[in-house]
Parts: C-alpha cells; structure tokens; sequence
C-alpha cells in the first residue's frame, strides 16, 4: 500500500494532535571572559540530579545537551524548555560558569578541543579527523511524532524545500573564531562539510533509504545510521521526524516559534500526501545552492524561492510559508503564538541579528556573549511572542 493509502485507511491519528519535542545544546563559558570552558561533566552530573536522563553531554565539553520529553501543548512544552534551560544555568552557576545558546561561540574556541570522553567520540575522531575539531557548534532538534520511517521519509520529502526559510528563522552563528564571518548561520556551512549532512535526498521508499545507509555505513563514510547527519531524518531512538536545520537559539521565544512552524510544517505535509498533492522537489544543487544563501543572509536579505527559481526577500518568503501552514496551525492551537512569534522576530531580528547588534553597541565580543547569558532565561509568556 502506497503512504497516502496508508494515511487514507489508518486511524486518522494524523488529523490529531501531532506531538513535539526538542533537544537543545548549549555552551559553557566563563562568564567574565565569554570564553570556552571544559566543564560539561561536572555541569551534567550536577544538573542531572534534577533533570535525568533529560541533560547529558556533547562531543565536546564545552556543550552541554537538554531534551524535553513529547508534548502535544504547546504551553506545557514552552514551560519545560524555559524550566530545561533553567535549571543547566543554575547546575552550571554552582561552578563558576555562565550558559550560552548560540549556534557557534562568539570567542576564539580553545587548541587542542576538549573531546568528551567515551568510545564513540574518540572513534569519531580517528574517522573524521579535523572535522571534529569545529564541533563546538551548537543546533537545536526538533521532533515531531510520526510513526514509522516510510511515512516520516515521505513527510520529509515534502519539508526539504522548506529547508532554506528555516535555516533563515533560526540563524544564530555569525561569529566564528572570534572574527564576524558574513554569515548568519556560519554552523550551516561548517555542519556542511560533514559526509552525510545538509539536505537530505529525496527518497522514494524506505527501501531506498536503508540502502542508502547500508551503503555509506560500508563504505565507511558513517560510523552507522545515528550519524546521518542531514537536516531532515527519522529519528533514530524514538517515533519522530528529527528536523536538525536550526542553530541553537537565543530564548525560549525563539524555540518554541521553531516547533510550533516545524509541526505545522509536518501536520501540512500530511495533510498534502492524503490528498495526493506532491512535494515540491527541487535539484540537489539549486536546493544546496538557496541552503547557503539562507546562511548567509538569514532574514535581512534576499532568498531563493524554490518554486520559481527566483530571488525573493527572506521574510517574504517565510510570511508566504506560514500562509501556507495557516490551517494546520488553527488546528493545533498554535496560530496566535506563531504569530506574535514571527512578529517578535521581525522587530527583534534573529539570533543573528541581536549578536551583531549587541557588538556594535558594545564593540567587545565578550559582552555579546554577556548578551547571550542573558538571554537563555529571558522570560516567556505563551502566545506572546
């Protein structure tokens, strides 16, 4: 039976409330200096006794991941990311230490990196070698509940053209190595580089897709399935739809604009597989090419609309998607928030945006990444932007 056949005969829990969740990391710095500092075990263990299973470590111990459990309310989720956040600020204050949620550090990373101990970050380095030294880059994941991987590939067909206006809502990684790069989101170009990363390819079949990983685990160009690294994936420990295109964000705000469009996104999809509508599927090329003018012009410039193969203004762009996602957002609840969301991004700018502004008022790069201490735990109010 094809997928919208499937859709079409099942339960209908497609036309529900679909679940979302996230995973965020987060860098430690010194909170005097904004620089790098190595202390992710000590903050983990420390946080983990509030948190659980809920916060662990990174391929780096600068980084320090916390992941929400799956909620179908968008309020309760805003509410355990902001409790999330809380709580590895505090774990990390009991030593000394300040929290930043950047895609990339604003300060020069430390040399030699401060790998995480454990067999498969020192088998990581031994395959990938100097790539690994730029992973103090920082994303936040986004899942969405699907059910099985046929399904969640053919949803996922139908996000990749969407791949550029995310990239442009979450851009948050201008800096790198102490010096502004020219682009909103540098961890885009820098995750790039990576064998199995970017946008994902369009799949026909699950079949294809095993393949596919068969034949890159093979050939040694992944250790295996959980380093497949594209933007678009199924998950591979729990039901989802993994989207890994954001960088991490400033504020809860931020986040949770982020999940509620990924979900409207995935609700839209299904809906458009049901009614046999098909995705749109632009090259590899012109999809990578439009990927990398979204980095490096987040919203405030032009963008490539995939449809017409034509520049566009980004936010223009992203105002057409979420026309797009309107139906979908009325029926989860999630259209006012998305709205003053968008709203609050369009006035404050994106992570991006907010760093350069914080350097040029300041003209130090470390009191941007003071501006960033300040952000993880700025206030929330749901609906609010």
């Amino acid at each position: 039976m094809t997928t919208q056949g499937r859709l079409s005969a099942g339960t209908a829990w497609h036309r529900g409330t679909l679940t979302l969740g996230a995973e965020e990391e987060y860098l430690l710095v010194d909170p005097a200096t904004g620089e790098l500092r190595p202390e992710a075990q000590k903050v983990v263990t420390d946080a983990a006794a509030e948190l659980g299973e809920r916060v662990t470590t990174e391929i780096t111990a600068y980084q320090v991941e916390a992941r929400t459990d799956p909620h179908t309310s968008l309020a309760a989720f805003a509410e355990q990311v902001r409790s999330l956040r809380a709580a590895v600020v505090r774990a990390a204050a009991r030593h000394g230490l300040g929290v930043v949620s950047s895609g990339t550090p604003v300060l020069p990373q430390p040399s030699p990196l401060a790998v995480t101990d454990g067999p498969r970050y020192a088998r990581s380095v031994a395959m990938f070698g100097a790539l690994d030294d730029e992973q103090t880059i920082c994303a936040c994941h986004v899942h969405i509940g699907v059910p099985d991987v046929e399904l969640a590939l053919t949803v996922g067909n139908h996000l990749r053209g969407r791949l550029p206006q995310l990239i442009a809502l979450s851009a948050n990684s201008p800096f790198w190595q102490g010096r502004d790069t020219g682009y909103a989101s540098w961890r885009t170009l820098a995750w790039a580089r990576w064998p199995a990363a970017g946008p994902p390819p369009h799949f026909a079949s699950a079949d294809e897709f095993h393949a596919l990983v068969e034949d890159l685990t093979a050939t040694g160009t992944i250790m295996d399935r959980a380093a497949l690294y594209w933007d678009i994936r199924p998950s591979v420990h729990v039901p989802t739809l993994e989207i890994r295109v954001f960088d991490a964000v400033p504020t809860v705000a931020d986040t949770v604009l982020l999940a509620a469009v990924t979900r409207g996104l995935v609700a839209t999809a299904l809906a458009d597989i049901e009614a046999g509508r098909p995705a749109l599927r632009p090259s590899q090329a012109l999809l990578r090419a439009a990927c990398w003018r979204a980095a490096r012009d987040g919203l405030t410039g032009d963008a490539v609309d995939l449809r017409t193969r034509r520049l566009v203004p980004a936010a223009t762009l992203v105002d057409r998607m979420l026309d797009d996602l309107r139906p979908a957002l009325l029926r989860h609840g999630d259209l006012d928030a998305v709205t003053a969301g968008w709203a609050r991004l369009r006035a404050l700018g994106t992570g991006a945006e907010r760093q350069r502004a914080a350097h040029r008022r300041r003209g130090s790069l470390p009191e941007v990444s003071e501006a960033q201490r300040k952000a993880v735990t700025a206030p929330y109010e749901h609906g609010a932007g």
